[in-house]
């Protein structure tokens, strides 16, 4: 479906290490599930569901295939590069084609790694990014009011609409806030999202801590955890160093080397689960002798675009969705057994898929 997250942060902070420990991550799974990098910078990675392996397990599938996500390593951003500084053009177009934007804070000292700014300073960092996102979508709205005014004026509702959003997002502008902080109506969020704002973009802090601090954090890390909580958002610290290191390791050699060093999880696990959060993305399941698979969809989203997801003629003709909860399905052992215990479930055309569902779409071709 085609959702990215950005990975954007200042030069010499990790991101690109973190991006590469990402794309080699999913290489390193393709035995099993399928991997693309689509061009230098963008990659694409399962995201991590032990739920899967229950469901091919129960349905005898012959393989698995997880869901994923987009990540894109966007160009390190400078200091004006709302002014075009830098690679600031490029960067601030890449930023308006992704879903969610991944922020990667430098969090650790180390004299060998120069700081752009000459100073380890996460939250000074994390203003600067978001003052030159705020700078450009300032710049970007006040070139639309001359405009949105003058078909206003000539009584065209969906200008006085948007005009109406516009002015609201300019007043946060101007006070140094981002525009995901406007309040709107769920019937506004469309013509919202057709603004094109950079600041109205779900954020996710990676705290990147140096491989002492993995397990548990530092000064650092916890005061862009406090900044995420304050706004809202959601932070998770890694180490990209050791996130590097694990992932050309087996999943024997990985289960070794993070028990090693104190940690359950592999820390892109983690982020690549709050990427997922992030979107308000949702998995449900088809499974199968052929495969067991995950398909993402957004929450709240119906049974006839859910199966759209598959293909568009399963949307076009839906009739029903065969329905079993997770749960019911591990309990009762399959298919079979959910429709014996009556916990299988005709769903029609205003079912809003719940996150975990295994579905069998009936369509008319």
């Amino acid at each position: 479906m085609g959702f990215k997250c950005g990975i954007v942060g200042l030069p010499n902070v990790g991101k690109s290490t973190l991006f590469n420990a990402l794309t080699e991550t999913a290489a390193a799974q393709a035995a099993n599930y399928p991997f693309c990098t689509i061009e230098p910078n963008v990659g694409e990675v399962a995201v991590p569901d032990p739920r899967l392996d229950r469901l091919a397990e129960i349905g005898k599938s012959a393989q698995i295939i997880p869901t994923r996500l987009t990540f894109v390593d966007i160009a390190g951003l400078v200091r004006g590069a709302s002014k075009g500084e830098g690679l600031g053009n490029q960067f601030l177009a890449n930023i308006r084609e992704v879903d969610a934007i991944a922020h990667v804070v430098r969090c650790f000292e180390d004299t060998d790694v120069t700081h752009v700014e000459g100073r380890i300073d996460p939250i000074a960092d994390i203003e600067t990014i978001e003052t030159e996102l705020m700078l450009a979508d300032l710049d970007s709205l006040e070139k639309r009011v001359d405009a949105l005014e003058k078909k206003a004026r000539g009584n065209d509702k969906e200008a006085k609409e948007t005009l109406d959003l516009v002015n609201r997002a300019l007043a946060l502008l101007r006070e140094g806030k981002p525009a995901r902080l406007v309040v709107r109506k769920p019937e506004e969020e469309k013509a919202f999202a057709m603004l094109g704002l950079m600041t109205a973009k779900p954020v996710l802090y990676v705290c990147n801590v140096d491989e002492g601090s993995a397990a548990t954090g530092n000064a650092f890390s916890e005061r862009v955890e406090s900044r995420a909580k304050e706004e809202g958002a959601v932070a998770v610290v890694i180490s990209a160093k050791i996130e590097s290191e694990i992932a050309v390791l087996s999943r024997e050699e990985r289960k070794d080397y993070l028990e090693a060093v104190g940690l359950k999880e592999a820390g892109l696990d983690r982020l690549i689960r709050a990427g997922y959060a992030l979107l308000d993305l949702v998995t449900y399941f088809t499974v199968g002798p052929k495969e067991t698979r995950a398909w993402t969809i957004t929450r709240g989203t119906k049974a006839p675009a859910a199966a759209g997801v598959i293909h568009t003629d399963f949307e076009k003709g839906f009739i029903r969705a065969e329905t079993i909860a997770y749960d019911d399905y591990i309990a009762l052992g399959g298919e079979a057994g959910a429709r014996d215990g009556g916990k299988l479930r005709l769903e029609g055309k205003d079912y809003v898929v719940a996150d975990g569902d295994v579905l069998h779409f009936r369509f008319a071709t």
